[in-house]
Formats: C-alpha cells, sequence, structure tokens
C-alpha cells in the first residue's frame, strides 16, 4: 500500500476541536475516544488569550500523553495579528498537521508550504486547509492539488453559510453543490476530506443524521464541537458489521468464481470495481480496530 493510501485509510471519524486556552479540556482530551484533535488557537479563543493558548497546544502537542489520537493546531488565519507567530511556534512544536482557516487559492497553499518550510516544521507534520468560502468551493481541486505536504481538507460549513447568505437547515440544501465540489475535488487528487461541524450539541437525532448524510456522500469523518458527538460520530464513519460481512463476502465469490468470467454474490453480479470497495471497506476495518 502506498504512503498516499494509507493516509486515506487512518480513521479519521471524529475530528473533535479543543480550545486550547481551557486546561481542563485539553486534560479530558486525552481520555477521549476520538481519531483526532484540532488544538484551536482561533475561534474557540478569545484575543486576549491567543499567547496563552498558543503556548499550552504547542506544549500538548509536544507531550506524548494522548495516545494513538492525530494532534493537529489550527493557527489563526493569514490575515490575522496572531498568525505568523502561531505558524512558527507550531512548526517548532512539530504536531502531525497544522490547520489552517480559509484557505482559497492554490497561491496560499504554496504560500503556506514555504511557510513551513522556512519554520522548520518536521517532514511529518502536513496541512491541513480549511475551505470555507464560495472561492475556495469553486477552486477546491487547485487547493487539493497544490502540494503534496496538503494531506487533508476540512469543511469549514458555518462560515461557507454565512457567505452563501443561506440557512442552517435539515438536510444542508443550500450547501450541497460546495460541499459535492470539495469531495470531487479530494478524490481527484487524493486527498482525505472532513465534513463540517454540527452545531446543535443537545440535537442528537439531528447530528446523527447529518453523519448518516456525510458517510454516505463520502467524506472520511467529521469535524466535532463537543465530546458528546463522538461516540457518534466513529459509529457513522465505521464500516459496519453488515458491511464487513458483505465485503467478506464479495471477496470470497470473486476467489471462488476466478476465470468463470461471471460472479454473483447474493444475486448481485461482482466486477472488479466491487471488490476493489470490499477491500477497502476491510482495510479501514482493520484501521479502526488497530487504534482501538
Amino acid at each position: 500500500m502506498s504512503a498516499g493510501e494509507q493516509e486515506l485509510l487512518r480513521p479519521r471519524r471524529s475530528v473533535l476541536y479543543m480550545p486550547s486556552s481551557n486546561a481542563r479540556a485539553l486534560e479530558k482530551a486525552k481520555d477521549l475516544d476520538c481519531d483526532a484533535l484540532i488544538l484551536d488557537l482561533e475561534d474557540a479563543v478569545a484575543p486576549d488569550a491567543k499567547a496563552e493558548a498558543r503556548e499550552a497546544a504547542c506544549a500538548a502537542a509536544g507531550s506524548g500523553a494522548y495516545g494513538h489520537r492525530e494532534l493537529t493546531i489550527r493557527v489563526n488565519g493569514a490575515d490575522t495579528a496572531w498568525h505568523d507567530d502561531d505558524l512558527a511556534a507550531a512548526c517548532a512544536a512539530g504536531p502531525d498537521a497544522i490547520v489552517v482557516p480559509k484557505v482559497d487559492s492554490a497561491a496560499a497553499v504554496h504560500a503556506l508550504t514555504d511557510a513551513l518550510e522556512r519554520h522548520g516544521a518536521p517532514d511529518r507534520t502536513t496541512l491541513w486547509a480549511m475551505v470555507e468560502t464560495p472561492r475556495a468551493m469553486l477552486h477546491a481541486e487547485e487547493i487539493a492539488a497544490a502540494s503534496e505536504r496538503l494531506s487533508v481538507l476540512v469543511m469549514g460549513t458555518n462560515d461557507l453559510v454565512k457567505e452563501l447568505y443561506a440557512e442552517h437547515v435539515p438536510g444542508r440544501a443550500p450547501l450541497l453543490t460546495g460541499l459535492s465540489l470539495a469531495l470531487l475535488a479530494a478524490r481527484a487528487t487524493g486527498r482525505v476530506i472532513l465534513d463540517g461541524v454540527y452545531n446543535d450539541v443537545k440535537d442528537t437525532d439531528g447530528f446523527l443524521a447529518e453523519c448518516r448524510q456525510g458517510r454516505e456522500m463520502g467524506f472520511d469523518g467529521k469535524t466535532l464541537i463537543h465530546p458528546g458527538q463522538v461516540a457518534g460520530a466513529n459509529e457513522a464513519f465505521s464500516p459496519s458489521a453488515a458491511a464487513v460481512e458483505d465485503a467478506h463476502g464479495v471477496l470470497e465469490a470473486w476467489e471462488q468464481g476466478a476465470g468463470s468470467g461471471v460472479v454473483t454474490y447474493r444475486g448481485r453480479m461482482v466486477e472488479n470495481l466491487h471488490v476493489e470497495s470490499a477491500r477497502r471497506t476491510l482495510a479501514l476495518h482493520e484501521a479502526v480496530s488497530a487504534g482501538r
């Protein structure tokens, strides 16, 4: 399996934003069953707490105290006074990735990757680009293809709703075009893509419905704003027991029918594309199981 394929199969079902200014939250995160953490320096941190949050996030990223969880740091945007200091500190800390908001062009990606090099970020530290504007949706493929260091696209659905003058509604009809464009870009360029957040932490049914929608569309996982959303996202973006059983059956039927020209399983015709999907399902299931 290539490095790119391994990156795609790394579980990122549940990716939780944590305010880096909240020491209690950072401590609690050590025991949460999420696949990844975004240690936030941006929206969740007040202006007068930015420097303290930056120091705490970098210390957490270098602590080795978070087990299997992928650790990332979200810096403030390039149009803010904190961006350069955030980026320099995050590069020195060397998290798994640096998350940057409002990336809307290939030129922005090039500037960021140049900055990572300039600040001495380790090779293991990749770039996660947040796409959250109409311009980003229209240029998503250019953004995703701009650098091999860019590994993940992160949907910023709250900002996209604002920029579109749209509304948050069940089913997300106003966002479907943008979500689909970003998904197409991710798949065309071999990148991971994460769905946006669900804002009402008390609306469990609505959250789970949106998780199902995201999984059915093809997202790799979902960004979260509350620990209570982790379990639902993990279940929604994991292959189900039925899917795993079906994948085994497809592969067994394919192997038994080798050379026959036509293979069926449970009344369905099986072609090579179905075999590839079955293998991916089992590989993802194994990756999820290995992280538990």
